[in-house]
């Protein structure tokens, strides 16, 4: 089955130096099948213009208005939420922006976090800390690297208005224990917002079923073009102020005054990226075909057989959480000897990369702060992650290219 998802993907049936790609920073990117590909062709040859609301009216306009419609009703589907709960943004980094501005903060209000943020989801507090004077907490993971929810419990009070977590880390792949999260959160009238960049591309998640605030996520990381989703509850979304305004987000204006749309529109400013809209339909229906079941349940089997691999060399050290029932998809590494980097992150990257077509991402993977915390600095780690294409024959090769690379470090080549 693995085949016929490969099939495809045009980017997999290139070569360089008579070898294909073995395409492992999923995390960053995914590749795009040609269906989603084909979608967002159809509509710069066939109707590339402004959707139809109100101004443009004409025959290409209606055509854009219904396809973005669509998209936005297909999104709202696959996490089972409403249209009108779903606003376009650029990317996860926007969603929680939006949040972050739009929020009704107050002096002295606290926003709680892990420790484990991806940048996104960590400095929209740090700025909020000092020009509008919130307090912003982060839970200390356990000595395993796990979440702490007695110690987040302990920091929970009336003044925290909003609990921000990542939902699975870009670290290590490691799912935070979110069911609890929201119910012990809600307890205290704390609204949740979720990032969920590295989860909505790799498992099934249920808005309703979690009862989740917010959720920001990224197209980009499921098959799609560079486009991002916000979920907002929709009584939530009424309560935020506006965030990026202009044209499309008001239905009148005076010299003084301004009429705001409702959700979503109040929050689409601009003309918007229709295209990636539709390719952002055509993504949810490709994986809503696969099966996201099928697609959490292939990357935990990659997952396995990669720290298998990666168990036989004393020389690789995998970073955070390696339990492959609570961390799965993501797996971050460096090569070390006698508590030294062997060899840097960058240099594996660039080495698998030029000798076996492999494609890793190397770096502190914009979790400076947690990198900082454990003493490792910006060197960071390789992070292999996978997605519905990869196989086990490409697992193989990665461990093959770390065994060759450590042998020829050790030789002095």
């Amino acid at each position: 089955m693995i085949s016929k998802f490969r099939d495809d993907f045009a980017s997999l049936r290139r070569e360089r130096n008579g070898k294909p790609p073995v395409y492992l920073d999923n995390g960053c990117m995914t590749l795009k099948p040609r269906q989603v590909i084909e979608s967002i062709n159809e509509y710069f040859e066939r109707y590339p213009a402004c959707s139809g609301y109100g101004r443009s009216n004409h025959w290409f306009s209606q055509e854009v208005k219904e396809a973005t419609e669509k998209a936005r009703e297909k999104v709202a589907g696959f996490i089972n939420s409403l249209p009108e709960e779903i606003v376009w943004t650029k990317n996860t980094t926007e969603g929680i922006n939006l949040v972050a501005s739009a929020f009704p903060f107050k002096k002295g209000d606290i926003v709680i976090t892990s420790d484990r943020e991806h940048n996104s989801n960590l400095v929209p507090w740090i700025k909020l800390s000092r020009v509008k004077g919130i307090v912003h907490k982060t839970v200390p993971s356990t000595p395993e690297g796990t979440f702490d929810l007695e110690a987040f419990e302990d920091m929970l009070s009336p003044d925290v208005k909003l609990v921000s977590m990542v939902h699975v880390s870009n670290l290590d792949g490691y799912t935070l224990p979110v069911e609890e999260i929201i119910k012990i959160s809600h307890d205290y009238s704390a609204r949740v917002l979720l990032d969920g960049a590295q989860s909505v591309p790799h498992r099934k998640v249920d808005i309703k079923s979690l009862e989740v605030d917010f959720l920001a996520f990224s197209v980009h990381k499921m098959l799609g073009p560079s486009i991002g989703v916000l979920y907002g509850n929709y009584d939530e979304l009424k309560a935020l102020d506006t965030f990026i305004v202009g044209g499309d987000t008001v239905s009148d204006t005076s010299y003084t005054k301004a009429v705001f749309l409702p959700p979503p529109q109040k929050f689409e400013a601009g003309l918007q990226d229709y295209a990636g809209q539709i390719g952002a339909g055509a993504a949810v229906d490709y994986l809503s075909k696969v099966r996201m079941e099928r697609v959490e349940a292939h990357e935990s089997r990659l997952t396995e057989l990669l720290i298998e691999k990666l168990s036989a060399f004393p020389e690789v050290k995998i970073a955070g959480v390696k339990n492959t029932e609570l961390a799965k998809g993501i797996i971050s590494f460096r090569i070390m000897d006698n508590n030294r980097l062997l060899i840097a992150p960058s240099d594996i990257t660039e080495l698998l990369d030029r000798h076996y077509n492999i494609m890793l991402r190397a770096g502190d993977l914009c979790i400076h702060s947690w990198f900082n915390h454990m003493g490792i600095g910006a060197s960071g780690v390789a992070r292999a992650s996978f997605y519905i294409y990869n196989t086990r024959e490409e697992i193989e090769i990665l461990a093959e290219g770390i065994e060759k690379i450590i042998e020829a470090e050790k030789n002095g080549k």
